[in-house]
């Protein structure tokens, strides 16, 4: 849907990124928190449990077209002490970010023990998928 937003107004020679992440726990969707209470939420239900999140990206050109991907990893997460969900969600930092967590912060150093797939996947940005869709790009 991003990539279809801006097709108008690209060039010949541009090429637009786009992307998306979801975390899915327990066939539920969390995406970015509507404010600190649902971030608190999401954290408390991913503690202590595995979930999975799904980054797409989509790479447009105009004579390409959109030719897009997804990419899926399992994250499990460490039991999380209410000081510490206080603490992170008050910094910020979780609100701008699916699930409420970003992997890249003190979330991902401390509250994640397991990953299985690619960190930049859990990032947002599923870098390997984008090489290969760039170098597929005329």
């Amino acid at each position: 849907k991003k990539a279809e937003a801006y097709r108008d107004i690209l060039k010949p020679k541009d090429v637009l990124i786009t992307g998306d992440t979801v975390v899915v726990l327990g066939g539920k969707v969390l995406e970015k928190p509507r404010d600190e209470e649902d971030a608190c939420r999401m954290l408390r239900a991913l503690s202590g449990e595995t979930h999975t999140v799904a980054s797409a990206v989509a790479v447009t050109t105009l004579e390409s077209g959109v030719q897009s991907t997804l990419d899926v990893c399992d994250v499990d997460v460490d039991e999380l002490s209410d000081d510490f969900i206080k603490t992170y969600v008050a910094s910020g930092s979780p609100m701008d970010k699916a699930g409420a967590y970003g992997v890249q912060d003190i979330m991902g150093l401390i509250g994640v023990t397991r990953l299985s797939g690619s960190f930049y996947t859990v990032m947002g940005m599923p870098t390997h998928c984008l090489h290969t869709l760039l170098m597929a790009v005329e």
